[in-house]
């Protein structure tokens, strides 16, 4: 203790030391300043040191120790009964323990004291239920006007084009009978599809049987009926194309039509590269008024509740439909002097394919995972999962495209190099669901079962175009009015299903009616099931009602694209001798995409108890129209709505009285807004 205090002393005088020099210094700094000037404040003379001063504190040495002094530790001792009640109780539970004939810790393991009179099992909450409803929808209006020349060309009319795809949607829906479901979250709408879809699929059936269809192309004189096809049981692994099975998926690259000056760039250019052109100027005129493109893409992978082996103790109802449907014309006229080329409608008409394929496959577990044939080992224990009520698994997707590239332009040679471009409109609407649920060793459901997978896809395209040559123009030109896609693709994939269903065994009602009862000790049967072999113990998931499986896909493409281009003679002859004149009306494609993959097992083993009802579906269909409707000029007169909204005098001269105009709710004005704000484009 001697040494730490003259250690603590030696630290202090060096501190102190320190200060010191540090003062030094300090005035050592000082010093080597400016004086203040005698012109400065004069300071008060600090107070005299008095040497009366004192303390009354008394001096000791530094002494570093800490004093620590415990608290009481004091214990008041109840009275002498009190502990003897204690001790007269524990004496008392000992001899309850040994009057049950439980072993004690000294000759059983702690474990094995169970104080409850009757074990019950316990039971841990399942996973609940998945729903998701998307809407995806993109409107855009497009309808340009451009003119060249110093004349003027009255508006033209596109109403048109909008009436005739109206009808155009009318006339697809015999090839798509399921477009009209309806979203529900409950299990009575799930039934209620699952009974429409059995109902239509029984009658399709009957009429093909008969040899009558009422959807027979032929009530459709105005069109021809490229296919129509209704294809109950579709074989496993098999691809239709357009009503045929085909050996081979096409490939969508294969069949993309060239977007010319909407092409996007394969790479991207370099800022920093400078450009350089020696050569004069060319003298062309190049058009796009079409390439346009529209896509939908839907993926849903589901796998919300798998297991190796499942038990369903009602009825499980297994329905698959694809419903594919088309609409299109492409009947153009173009000028007799402007054939050049012979690019026509004919010459490159549109390709419109619907393709469906149907897989149903059973997982393939990898070689580690497999049990050993000679282990005998069998699971001896149970870890259950209990979901009370019905469990719905629902994907709901619906995509909608409304393009309207209706362009009117009159164009003319410049003596420069020209390239207009009104189309090369992009809309994609993509939608990607995956579900990763809980996997278990057996699920048993106590209800039904409705595994549900439906596509719809719908095309509709109006690209009649007028390519027009005025008076005097040039002669000939490079003219591209077709070249357009329409591809319809579904897959609905089913993996785990493809084995058959087995009766239900005696000792899976055993336990169902164990789980129900809390019965912790597992059903004899259950552990020597040939499927759990090698398991050490079993995860089991109780579903007291319904379980069901849900996924509807819907896309709809709506485009029209008539053009009306008129090349009106140069004004400057004699600099534009030879002008390359380019013009391209077509090149569209809409293109739906939609595929589900289902995980219904991860086994090879289903038992079922009551009715099964397993189907699937497949139509295809496609109308192309030869529509004859001539453009309009564009007329001054104010429309029927804007009248009614200005609430104008009675065009039949009647009086009029006050006007008034309840919208309600009706939001639909804002999710048809255009796109674009300045409908039209000036090159």
């Amino acid at each position: 203790m001697h040494i730490e205090k003259i250690s603590e002393i030696i630290a202090h005088f060096i501190g102190l030391f320190e200060t010191t020099t540090e003062e030094m210094r300090a005035r050592t700094n000082y010093a080597e300043g400016a004086a203040p000037g005698d012109d400065g404040p004069a300071l008060p003379d600090q107070d005299a040191f008095t040497a009366a001063f004192s303390s009354n504190l008394q001096l000791k040495d530094y002494d570093p120790a800490i004093i620590y002094k415990s608290g009481s530790y004091d214990i008041e001792y109840g009275p002498a009964r009190h502990l003897g009640r204690v001790f007269e109780e524990s004496i008392e539970k000992l001899a309850a323990i040994a009057a049950r004939d439980i072993p004690l810790p000294h000759f059983g393991s702690p474990t094995d004291i169970v104080l409850s009179d009757e074990p019950e099992l316990t039971v841990f909450a399942g996973p609940g239920s998945a729903i998701s409803h998307v809407v995806q929808v993109n409107v855009l209006y497009d309808d340009d006007y451009l003119d060249m020349t110093d004349g003027i060309h009255a508006a033209r009319d596109t109403s048109f084009v909008i009436e005739r795809l109206a009808e155009f949607s009318t006339q697809a829906e015999i090839f798509t009978p399921f477009a009209g479901l309806h979203r529900t979250d409950t299990y009575d709408g799930a039934l209620k599809i699952a009974q429409d879809l059995e109902s239509y699929i029984q009658n399709a059936q009957n009429s093909e049987d008969g040899g009558d269809s009422e959807d027979s192309g032929a009530t459709q004189p105005s069109a021809d009926a490229t296919h129509d096809f209704i294809r109950v049981d579709p074989e496993i692994n098999t691809v239709y194309v357009n009503g045929k099975v085909e050996a081979e998926i096409p490939v969508l690259d294969d069949f993309l039509p060239d977007r010319g000056l909407a092409k996007l760039p394969e790479e991207p250019d370099d800022s920093n590269s400078s450009v350089e052109q020696t050569d004069p100027s060319g003298n062309s005129l190049e058009v796009t008024a079409g390439a346009n493109f529209l896509v939908n893409v839907a993926s849903v992978i589901n796998t919300g509740v798998i297991a190796s082996v499942t038990a369903v103790m009602g009825n499980y109802h297994q329905i698959d439909a694809v419903s594919q449907s088309f609409v299109y014309s492409d009947n153009d006229e173009i000028a007799s002097a402007l054939r050049s080329s012979g690019h026509s409608a004919e010459a490159a008409g549109t390709i419109a394919k619907n393709i469906a394929v149907f897989q149903q496959s059973t997982f393939e577990a990898s070689s580690h995972t497999e049990p050993d044939a000679a282990d005998p080992t069998f699971p001896t224990s149970w870890r259950v999962s209990v979901i009370d009520g019905d469990v719905s698994f629902v994907q709901w997707v619906e995509q909608y495209h409304f393009v309207s590239d209706n362009d009117t332009m009159t164009v003319t040679t410049s003596g420069s190099e020209t390239t207009i471009l009104t189309g090369g409109n992009t809309s994609i609407n993509f939608s990607s669901f995956f579900g990763m649920g809980m996997q278990y060793d057996l699920v048993i459901i106590g209800g039904n079962v409705l595994d549900i997978n439906s596509i719809t896809q719908i095309s509709l395209l109006y690209d009649n175009d007028w390519v027009r040559a005025g008076d005097g123009a040039g002669p000939g030109a490079d003219i591209e009015t077709g070249g357009n896609l329409i591809w319809n693709f579904a897959s609905i994939h089913n993996v785990g299903t493809g084995s058959p269903f087995e009766a239900m065994p005696d000792y899976m009602i055993e336990t169902q009616k164990a789980i129900e009862d809390r019965d912790p000790n597992m059903p004899e049967g259950l552990s020597f099931d040939v499927n759990f072999q090698g398991y050490a113990g079993l995860n089991v998931l109780y579903i007291t009602g319904n379980l069901y499986d849900m996924t509807i896909i819907k896309q709809v493409s709506i485009l029209g694209d008539s053009d009306d281009v008129t090349q009106a003679a140069s004004t400057l002859l004699a600099n534009n001798p030879d002008a390359t004149v380019t013009i391209d009306t077509g090149s569209n494609a809409v293109v739906n995409i939609a595929e589900i993959v289902d995980y219904d097992s991860f086994g090879q083993t289903t038992y079922l108890a009551g009715q099964l009802y397993s189907d699937a579906i497949l139509i295809q269909g496609g109308l192309v129209e030869h529509d004859t409707t001539q453009p309009h000029q564009a007329d001054d007169r104010l429309a029927n709505e804007v009248i009614a909204f200005l609430n104008d005098d009675d065009p039949t001269g009647g009086d009029s009285a006050d006007g008034v105009i309840n919208a309600g709710h009706d939001l639909s004005w804002s999710s048809a807004h255009p796109a674009d704000v300045m409908q039209a484009m000036i090159a």
